[in-house]
């Protein structure tokens, strides 16, 4: 009997650098919700792939925001770094060819941990000149001892095959831990309807709405010609709930159509979807609430 290899890989870096991106481009699917404001992703996503006899178990990280006061950034951040100690393999996750004071506070915080770290150097294609990436590579091989250094394009899909062997070189001798019917899971679908919920009001509204809203999924229900879904969108005051909604509903309309497409997408099915805006006061400031909701909390894919 061949040898099997299973591991837990955490993706660690400061927000925006595009950690969800590669995981889903490594799973060859959508699992992680992107955009361009940072600290869009808000849960511990396990995305698993098995090849042949390696499994590869990935941990999607909030962006760490290191000594943030917030109560929100709190939460993340302690989620976060109980990855990095949990974790077999880490992938720290930089960009272009910047290394500021947040990416040396994650690197401290990998030091202690003493971990196992392949670094990553995405947005690479952003770079005209790629002869200047090798002071970058020296910088960060003088700052720690990686396994690896490897420059990639995420969203041009350069360099994911060559960063998924590195990953499967690493991975430790271990049995599988998932089977394919426990990754196909309810609980996973709930969380994506939500996430694509709330990817689509942070793309739609930008900057005028901050990350106050939380989507949460109140009805679900597979029927033979139709997925029919419930969900509650939470902001935190009464003016937020109004921009949500728009003139007439014409916001909130125009959020559900374009959720409701990407979900027909993501279950091959008709999507009934139905969105109402609630308000709940102060709910971002509530460690207990936060994490009731299921944030800073792990999702299987």
């Amino acid at each position: 009997m061949s040898k099997k290899y299973c591991g837990y890989i955490s993706i660690i870096g400061k927000p925006n650098v595009g950690k969800s991106t590669i995981l889903n481009h490594i799973l060859g699917k959508k699992i992680s919700i992107t955009s361009r404001k940072a600290q869009t992703t808000r849960n511990n996503i396990l995305g698993i792939k098995t090849v042949k006899n390696k499994q590869m178990i990935f941990a999607d990280t909030p962006g760490m925001h290191i000594k943030s006061p917030k109560v929100m950034n709190k939460v993340l951040n302690r989620s976060a770094q109980s990855l990095i100690d949990d974790s077999d393999l880490i992938l720290f996750v930089v960009q272009r060819l910047t290394l500021d004071g947040q990416d040396l506070s994650v690197l401290e915080k990998l030091k202690e941990a003493d971990a196992k770290v392949i670094c990553v150097v995405n947005k690479i294609d952003q770079i005209e000149d790629k002869n200047k990436l090798l002071p970058l590579i020296s910088r960060l091989a003088d700052k720690y001892n990686f396994l690896d250094i490897i420059p990639i394009s995420a969203i041009n899909n350069d360099g994911i095959n060559n960063l998924e062997e590195l990953i499967q070189k690493y991975l430790p001798e271990n049995n599988h831990i998932y089977g394919e019917e426990e990754i196909q899971s309810k609980h996973k679908d709930l969380f994506m309807v939500s996430e694509l919920i709330r990817e689509k009001i942070i793309r739609m509204l930008g900057d005028e709405l901050p990350h106050d809203t939380f989507v949460q999924v109140e009805l679900m229900e597979d029927e033979d010609l139709i997925l029919k879904i419930h969900a509650a969108i939470y902001v935190v005051r009464e003016s937020q709930k109004q921009i949500v909604i728009g003139k007439g509903g014409a916001t909130l309309k125009k959020i559900g159509q374009q959720a409701r497409l990407e979900l027909e997408d993501y279950f091959n099915k008709k999507v009934f979807l139905k969105t109402w805006v609630k308000v709940k006061k102060n709910w971002n400031t509530d460690s207990d609430y936060i994490q009731s909701l299921g944030v800073g909390g792990s999702y299987e894919s």
